[in-house]
């Protein structure tokens, strides 16, 4: 059994600090099938839009954040989930006025 507490993991840093991306528990932990990542997202910033083979569940923990997929845009917010489907285009952005974070778990292979 592992048990961790956020601040005490290393953050992955991505655009200029304004995404910060912290792997709660992996292989390295000896989990052998999924990736449990924590997203924190400033005010305005944004992941890629993008698509993978992989699949992606999430949790929204705090903040407001827009999703967007080729079917269009929703906006979500602390208390939601999403699954993105293998090879579903999407994009999560801030739209609050203050860190948004979530969980999103991944197959081992997607964290690659």
């Amino acid at each position: 059994m592992k048990i961790g507490n956020r601040e005490n993991v290393s953050p992955q840093k991505f655009f200029e600090g304004k995404v910060v991306k912290r792997i709660l528990i992996g292989e390295k932990d000896g989990a052998p099938g999924f990736t449990m990542r924590l997203f924190t997202l400033q005010p305005g910033a944004s992941t890629p839009y993008h698509n993978h083979s992989w699949e992606h569940e999430v949790f929204v923990l705090e903040g407001k954040l827009k999703i967007r997929s080729k079917d269009g845009e929703e906006v979500i917010e602390s208390g939601s989930f999403v699954f993105v489907e293998p090879d579903e285009e999407h994009q999560f952005v801030n739209i609050d006025d203050r860190p948004s974070s979530f969980i999103c778990v991944v197959p081992n292979y997607g964290e690659q």
